[in-house]
């Protein structure tokens, strides 16, 4: 199962300080009660709320890291692409899989799946014995959708705006966390739906 989806910054932003990442969207699935220890437990829902606030934002943290690293390696010039450029720049984004130790921040361990497109950062926390591949496939299509019909890309961009339309996507393409086979004609049927909500 998908533990939660996020996209957050992964670029400088000048309100912030350096090595931070700011979270523009989150969702989290499933019951939290599980995972959270007995101390946690006792927490009222407003602490309950800062607490998973925080530990989203080790996530991003630790994804902005990761799309750091990749990027100097890589060496890589950053360039912006403009609207209408999006599977370009999904093309070209970053990639790659965090592991997450028990503890630091959820109570079990955990895998990172993240793609860097330019400025922003799209993670999927999943489960240990979640099938990447197809998590990392979902991961593109949610990302392709929202570049595509969202236009994050361009300027001004405001994804907390957005998020009614991000929710929609996620129950259609990981419903309640839950990552779907998809043949080829579901696929297409599913696509056929997403683009025409988009365009509402």
């Amino acid at each position: 199962m998908v533990r939660c989806f996020l996209i957050h910054t992964v670029c400088p932003v000048s309100a912030l300080a350096p090595g931070e990442s700011r979270v523009l969207y989150s969702r989290v699935f499933g019951p939290d009660e599980g995972v959270l220890s007995a101390q946690q437990q006792e927490l009222s829902p407003e602490e309950r709320r800062l607490l998973q606030e925080e530990k989203l934002a080790v996530v991003a943290r630790q994804v902005r890291s990761a799309v750091s690293l990749s990027r100097e390696a890589s060496g890589r010039l950053l360039v912006e692409t403009v609207p209408g450029e999006e599977a370009l720049a999904l093309q070209e984004a970053d990639s790659g899989v965090v592991r997450l130790r028990a503890g630091d921040p959820f109570s079990e361990e955990m895998s990172v799946l993240w793609l860097g497109v330019q400025s922003l950062g799209f993670a999927l926390v999943c489960e240990p014995h979640e099938n990447l591949l197809l998590a990392e496939g979902t991961l593109r299509n949610l990302t392709r959708h929202c570049l595509e019909h969202l236009h994050m890309l361009g300027q001004g961009s405001e994804v907390l705006l957005k998020s009614n339309r991000i929710d929609v996507l996620l129950s259609r393409l990981l419903p309640h966390g839950q990552l779907l086979f998809l043949n080829h004609r579901f696929a297409q049927s599913l696509e056929k739906e997403v683009a025409a909500y988009m365009a509402k």
